[in-house]
C-alpha cells in the first residue's frame, strides 16, 4: 500500500474520538492534519500526495463542524474528484449518543466548539449533527464510540481502515442486543428475536453464544438453521454486488434481545460459512465487550 495514494477524512461529533483516531493513523504512518478547513482540502491534497507523492502517500485530515456549511456540502463532489484521480479516499465518521457526549464534556470540563457563552451544551450537539449531515451521508464507515474504549477504537481503525486493501471491501458481522439500541454503523440489520431463546433454559442463562452448550441448543432447532441459511444466501449474493460498486465497507448487524446468545452464535456460524466460500470477514460482539449481568439473550 506504500505506493498507493490514500486519503482518510476523519470527521464526526466533538467528543466522539476524532483526535484519537488521527493519533492512531499517525502511528500507522499517515501524514495527519487536524482541524483542517474544508476549503483547503483540495490544496492540501495537491500539495501533500497528488503531485507525484513527493511529501507522503498516506494522508489523514480531521474536518469538523467549524466550517462553512457550503464547504462541508462540497465534500462529496470533492471526494469523487479525488477518486477519479486515483487517490483512494475514505470518509470515516465518528459518532456517539447525546448522553455519552454530555458526560464526556462534563468529565473533561471542555467547552464544545459550537457552544457560545451561556448556551446549552445539548443545543450545540444538535447544531453540530445538523451541520455534519452531508458528511455523515457520504461516510464510508461510521463508528459509534458510545460504548467503545480508546483501545477498541484503535483496533477498529487498524483492522478495518488501515489493513483494508484499497481494492477490497472490509466486511464486519456484529452481534448486538436490541435493548441497547441498533448499532449506528450497520448497513444491514437482521432481527433474530423470533428464534428460540437459550435464556429461558436455566442452565444456559449464564452462558453465551460462544459456549458449545448454547450452540448445540440453537443448532437443534430447525428455525435457527433456516434463518442462518437465508441470511447466508442473501450475503453471498449481495456482497459481490457491493464490492463491484466499489464499496469500501459493509457492516451486517445481527440482533437478539440482549446480545448474548442467539446473535452471538449466529455471527460465529455465519462468519465461518462465509469464510468457507472465500469471503474474508471480521466479527464483533458488542454486548460481550461489556457484558452486563443477567442480560436477556
Amino acid at each position: 500500500m506504500s505506493d498507493e495514494k490514500r486519503l482518510i477524512i476523519v470527521s464526526g461529533l466533538s467528543g466522539s474520538g476524532k483526535t484519537i483516531a488521527l493519533h492512531v493513523l499517525e502511528d500507522l504512518g499517515y501524514y495527519c492534519i487536524d482541524n483542517l478547513p474544508a476549503s483547503l482540502l483540495k490544496a492540501t491534497v495537491d500539495e501533500v500526495i497528488a503531485d507525484g507523492g513527493k511529501e507522503a502517500s498516506l494522508l489523514a485530515v480531521g474536518i469538523d463542524a467549524r466550517n462553512r456549511r457550503q464547504d462541508l456540502e462540497a465534500l462529496p463532489s470533492l471526494i469523487k474528484d479525488f477518486r477519479g484521480r486515483d487517490i483512494h479516499s475514505d470518509v470515516l465518521f465518528l459518532t456517539a449518543d447525546d448522553e455519552i457526549l454530555l458526560k464526556r464534556f462534563s468529565e473533561t470540563r471542555r467547552r464544545h466548539p459550537l457552544a457560545k457563552q451561556g448556551s446549552v451544551l445539548l443545543a450545540a450537539i444538535e447544531t453540530e449533527r445538523d451541520l455534519l449531515s452531508e458528511v455523515i451521508n457520504s461516510a464510508d464507515l461510521i463508528i459509534d464510540t458510545s460504548r467503545t474504549s480508546v483501545y477498541e477504537l484503535g483496533d477498529t481503525i487498524r483492522e478495518r481502515v488501515d489493513r483494508r486493501r484499497t481494492d477490497s471491501m472490509s466486511v464486519l458481522i456484529e452481534s448486538f442486543g436490541f435493548k441497547f439500541g441498533i448499532p449506528a454503523d450497520a448497513d444491514f440489520v437482521f432481527d433474530l428475536r423470533c428464534l428460540p431463546n437459550p435464556y429461558w433454559t436455566v442452565e444456559l442463562r449464564g452462558l453465551t453464544g460462544l459456549d458449545p452448550e448454547v450452540s448445540g441448543f440453537l443448532d437443534s432447532h430447525a428455525s435457527f438453521i433456516e434463518m442462518h441459511d437465508d441470511i447466508l444466501g442473501f450475503l453471498t449474493r449481495w456482497i459481490p454486488r457491493y464490492r463491484d460498486a466499489h464499496r469500501g465497507y459493509l457492516t451486517v448487524a445481527l440482533g437478539c434481545t440482549g446480545g448474548q446468545h442467539r446473535s452471538v452464535y449466529m455471527v460465529e456460524k455465519l462468519s465461518a460459512s462465509l469464510e468457507a466460500v472465500g469471503e474474508p470477514v471480521s466479527r464483533r460482539h458488542n454486548q460481550l465487550r461489556q457484558r452486563p449481568a443477567a442480560a436477556v439473550g
